[in-house]
C-alpha cells in the first residue's frame, strides 16, 4: 500500500509510473484513471463526502 499523500505525480509513458515526494519511482499494473479513482474512493472513505455536493448526506 501507498500513502497517496505522498504522491507527487503519476504518468503514462505508456506503463503508469507513480512518482513519490521522496522522489522514489513505482510502476504499477494499474491505469492512471484506475490510480486516480482509488485516491479519490480512499479520501472520501478517510474524509468522508463533501458537504454541499448534490445528493451526498
Amino acid at each position: 500500500m501507498v500513502n497517496p499523500d505522498l504522491i507527487e505525480s503519476l504518468e503514462a509513458t505508456p506503463d503508469t509510473v507513480v512518482t513519490l515526494t521522496s522522489g522514489n519511482k513505482l510502476i504499477v499494473r494499474d491505469s492512471m484513471d484506475e490510480v486516480r479513482e482509488k485516491i479519490i474512493e480512499y479520501k472520501r472513505r478517510i474524509y468522508g463526502p463533501e458537504e454541499g455536493q448534490p445528493g451526498r448526506a
